[in-house]
């Protein structure tokens, strides 16, 4: 498939707060590449706490985009010293990452009975005005359970747009891999468990070095490669 607009989802996963952080760092890498690329990557809804993000989910826009990211859906595992770690023990943490691509609606049927919709005020950044009125979406759908929402726009239309968004880049997954018999195999590909035992990449701080388990690459300069200058790994995708 080729699209510029997909949905990037990131979710802590094991270790406790240093995944929180770990998932953070995620975050904060794609949005820098994505600048770097001249991209928009937008926060459309997010679990923070004081460590960082439980869960995230962006929009991003450009071209390109999509056979950038692709690559990026997995879990993710880090192996550092935590800021909190008196004795300088190395830790473990997980992060599960999914890119999915945005779909027209005339590409998955969604009735409107399926739906659950509720609003609230939007917290976070946007001044006063922006907790005054009940703008943030919330969308149920009930035939799967799933939920999402969105809370970066300043109009409650906007933001039930972009939940709808979401809500069939969902769907359109799970309709492609119903079709190829292998829902529970993509879907764990995609997400996993965020155990520590499953990876698709590993970062490795104490030897500065992040490795790729599924094409056997290797790159040092993990802090740069960190700040955003994902270059590197998303060449040697499209190589292989």
């Amino acid at each position: 498939m080729t699209t510029n607009k997909i949905i990037v989802e990131i979710r802590a996963g094991a270790g406790g707060d240093e995944a929180s952080i770990f998932a953070g760092d995620l975050a904060r890498m794609y949005q820098r590449y994505a600048a770097k690329r001249g991209w928009t990557f937008g926060v459309l809804d997010a679990s923070e706490n004081a460590q960082g993000y439980k869960s995230l989910v962006a929009e991003v826009r450009g071209e390109g985009c999509y056979e950038a990211f692709r690559h990026e859906s997995g879990v993710h595992r880090v192996q550092r010293i935590p800021r909190t770690e008196k004795a300088g023990r190395v830790h473990t943490s997980t992060a599960s990452v999914a890119v999915l691509p945005i779909v027209q609606a005339a590409e998955v049927n969604i009735a409107p009975n399926d739906l659950e919709v509720t609003f609230s005020r939007a917290g976070g950044p946007g001044g006063q005005n922006v907790n005054k009125v009940e703008t943030a979406v919330r969308i149920l759908h009930k035939p799967t359970g799933i939920v999402v929402a969105s809370r970066e726009e300043r109009s409650q239309y906007a933001n039930r747009e972009k939940a709808m968004d979401v809500l069939r880049a969902k769907l359109y997954e799970i309709e492609q891999t119903k079709a190829s018999g292998n829902i529970a195999e993509s879907r764990r590909e995609q997400i996993g468990s965020a155990d520590r035992s499953e990876k698709i990449r590993t970062y490795n701080f104490p030897d500065d070095r992040i490795t790729d388990h599924r094409i056997g690459k290797k790159w040092h300069n993990i802090e740069k490669i960190m700040e955003g200058e994902m270059d590197p790994i998303v060449k040697a995708f499209a190589e292989k």
